[in-house]
C-alpha cells in the first residue's frame, strides 16, 4: 500500500510544481475522510490540484463554478417531471461525484454555501423528500478567494468547521515558478493521467488508516493543545471535541504516508495548522505569529516530554 501512496505522490507533484507539503495535506485530508479548503488568490493551481488529485486516484471528478446566482438545486440535483413515463426523474447534481471541487464558496449565497455543506457532513442529499446516498469516497475541495475580494459571503465560523483542513498554496518559489513558465505552452490533458490507486485499493486504505496507533502520551498532548486554546491566554475560538477527532484522523493519515502505523508527536505538529488554524479564528490581533504555531510553542515550552509509548 505504502508504493501506491508514493506512487500517488509522485505523480500529483509532477503537475503541482513545487507544493510537495500541500499535496501531502491533500492527500492526507482525503485518507483521513474529510473535507479541504484552499483560501488563495487565483491562478495559484487549486483547479489543477483538485483534477490531477483525483484523475491520479481514479475518482470521478466534477467542477461546480460558484456564483451568486447558483441555486442549491444546480448543487445536489432536482427531479424533473417525465410527461411520457408519467413519473419524476432524478437529475443529479455535481455532488454525485466522488471529487467535487466547488469553486470560489465564497461567491454563492448562504443558501446555496449550506446545500453543499450539509451534503458533506451527512454524505447524503434529500430531494422531493426521497434520500439519496453520495458516493464513496465523497471528498470535496472548495476553494475560496481572500476576504478582500469583491462580491464575496465569508463562510460562518459553523461551516468552516465541516472542512477537516484548510490550506493555501501560495507563490511558488524562484525554481518552481521557472520550471511552470517553461511548461506553460504545453496543455494538460488529464485523460493522460492513469490512476495510481484503485478505488478497492484506495478504500482499503481508508479502512487500514482507522487502525493506526494513538498512544494515551498523544491524547494527553492533543488535550493539552486544545486546553491552551481554552485557557483564554490568547484571543481565539476554542478548539471543540469535533476538532480533536479531525485532527486525530488527520495525523493517523500522516503517519500512514510516511509508513508509520503509530502517531507521534510529530504528526499532530504537522498537521495541527492545517486542521485547527481555520477553527481559532483569532479575534484580535496575535503578532506575526500563526495562532497555531503560538498554541504549539506555548504548550512545547511546558510539556516537552510526550512520546509515542
Amino acid at each position: 500500500m505504502q508504493q501506491m501512496i508514493e506512487r500517488a505522490l509522485t505523480q500529483i507533484e509532477r503537475y503541482v510544481i513545487g507544493k510537495p507539503e500541500q499535496v501531502k495535506l491533500a492527500l492526507a485530508c482525503l485518507l483521513a475522510k474529510g473535507h479541504l479548503l484552499i483560501e488563495d488568490l487565483p491562478g495559484m493551481g487549486k483547479t489543477t490540484l483538485a483534477h490531477v488529485l483525483a484523475s491520479s486516484l481514479g475518482l470521478s471528478y466534477q467542477r461546480v463554478q460558484f456564483t451568486s446566482d447558483l441555486l442549491p438545486a444546480d448543487v445536489i440535483g432536482v427531479s424533473i417531471f417525465d410527461s411520457e413515463k408519467h413519473s419524476f426523474t432524478l437529475h443529479k447534481g455535481p455532488v454525485f461525484n466522488q471529487v467535487v471541487l466547488a469553486d470560489e464558496i465564497n461567491r454563492a449565497s448562504p443558501k446555496t454555501q449550506s446545500a453543499l455543506l450539509e451534503a458533506m457532513e451527512e454524505n447524503r442529499v434529500s430531494i422531493d423528500g426521497t434520500t439519496h446516498s453520495l458516493p464513496t469516497p465523497f471528498f470535496v475541495i472548495a476553494t475560496q478567494n481572500p476576504l478582500f475580494h469583491a462580491g464575496t459571503y465569508p463562510l460562518p465560523e459553523s461551516q468552516l468547521d465541516r472542512f477537516m483542513m484548510r490550506i493555501s498554496l501560495g507563490f511558488p518559489d524562484k525554481n518552481a515558478e521557472k520550471q511552470i513558465l517553461k511548461s506553460s505552452n504545453q496543455t494538460l490533458n488529464y485523460a493522460d493521467i492513469k490512476p495510481a490507486i484503485s478505488l478497492e485499493q484506495l478504500q482499503k486504505i481508508q479502512r487500514h488508516i482507522n487502525d493506526i496507533y494513538v498512544s494515551d502520551a498523544i491524547f494527553e498532548y492533543i488535550i493539552a493543545l486544545f486546553q491552551q486554546t481554552r485557557s483564554g491566554q490568547l484571543s481565539v475560538n476554542p478548539l471543540s471535541p469535533r476538532a480533536g477527532k479531525a485532527l486525530v484522523a488527520a495525523a493517523k493519515a500522516w503517519a500512514f504516508i510516511d509508513n508509520r502505523d503509530h502517531v507521534l508527536p510529530d504528526d499532530i505538529k504537522s498537521v495541527f495548522t492545517s486542521v485547527c488554524e481555520h477553527r481559532m479564528v483569532g479575534r484580535t490581533s496575535q503578532g506575526n505569529e500563526s495562532l497555531s504555531k503560538q498554541v504549539l510553542s506555548m504548550v512545547d515550552s511546558e510539556q516537552s516530554n510526550y512520546t509515542e509509548n
